[in-house]
């Protein structure tokens, strides 16, 4: 089912998370058992990300240097056909720009229509933390907007072989990023805002935001973006905080602000332990105040661990 029509159909707010894939090597048993605790609660669908791959330059002894791929996190189609089989929940893959042509994103998508996924979220995708800012591959995308204009493509029957004839249209329910304090290249949130409804009028189905911290922000986020005539569903992304680092490190990562009260409390901490009890209390009361005035859904970035996630829901659902 398409997340517009869980959406729809609900008489709640929905309950949903996104996981990594294992890193090359890594067993997918690991991936269920972050998976298993958290589907007492329910989710209708489940998020897979895509991390491109990133490089380094050996030096082979003879003044050459040889390229080798490091932190590559194979099997995302086949996560989310794993996903669907295990558990019986609709998978949603991360279709990035980053690392990818359009032929090969194209068959990338073809294979998740034969496997019967309807849902994909299409992003830019981060720079290589060796590049100063985003390169795209060649004969690949540069915005997310470009690519979210080849699913739709195929949507349509229109596949990259003009000569294709009497092709068959694929039917995907395409997510799209939001972000309450403005993508960190935008000069503005009213730049930012004429980009995410253009995104929307070429088709986008639905929007899942960047994580952030205060709820203020999501609200005047959704009012802004009703008032530019974006009226898709908004999922609000969320985050607890689980260690006294990440006070400092996702702000520079994601761009986004801790508020004050959040930040003082954490710093305060004796240890990580003690943050984390923080951290998922402040998710959980977020999160009631957002179930409390609609949100759609409540969608938890996990990083990989479920067990704060699994507080949160506990508490909540």
């Amino acid at each position: 089912m398409k997340i517009t029509e869980q959406i729809e159909k609900a008489k709640k707010t929905l309950f949903s998370f996104e996981i990594l894939p294992p890193l090359k090597g890594e067993n997918i048993k690991n991936l269920f058992n972050h998976i298993d605790p958290l589907m007492e609660f329910k989710p209708p669908f489940i998020d897979v990300t895509y991390h491109r791959e990133e490089y380094v330059y050996k030096n082979r002894g003879n003044g050459l240097l040889e390229r080798k791929s490091i932190r590559k996190r194979p099997g995302t189609v086949g996560i989310c056909a794993a996903i669907k089989n295990r558990y019986e929940v609709e998978a949603v893959p991360h279709i990035i720009c980053g690392g990818f042509n359009k032929e090969e994103t194209e068959n990338a998508l073809i294979d998740l229509d034969f496997l019967g996924i309807q849902n994909v979220l299409v992003l830019q995708g981060d720079a290589i933390k060796t590049e100063p800012m985003f390169v795209p591959e060649p004969e690949g995308h540069k915005y997310a907007s470009e690519l979210l204009g080849q699913v739709k493509d195929l949507n349509n029957g229109i596949y990259l072989d003009e000569e294709l004839l009497n092709a068959s249209p694929t039917d995907f329910c395409i997510g799209v990023a939001g972000y309450p304090e403005k993508h960190y290249t935008a000069p503005n949130m009213k730049n930012d805002l004429k980009y995410l409804k253009m995104k929307v009028d070429m088709g986008a189905d639905y929007i899942v935001t960047q994580m952030f911290f205060d709820n203020s922000k999501y609200f005047e986020f959704v009012d802004n973006c009703r008032n530019e005539g974006i009226n898709v569903p908004i999922i609000p992304g969320l985050k607890p905080l689980t260690s006294k680092r990440q006070i400092s490190v996702l702000p520079r990562f994601f761009h986004i602000d801790i508020p004050e009260a959040l930040a003082d409390a954490i710093e305060s901490c004796k240890d990580n332990a003690q943050a984390k009890e923080i951290g998922v209390e402040w998710t959980i009361q977020q999160s009631k105040e957002l179930m409390a005035k609609g949100a759609p859904v409540l969608h938890y970035y996990s990083m990989g661990k479920s067990d704060p996630v699994y507080s949160i829901a506990k508490a909540l659902f």
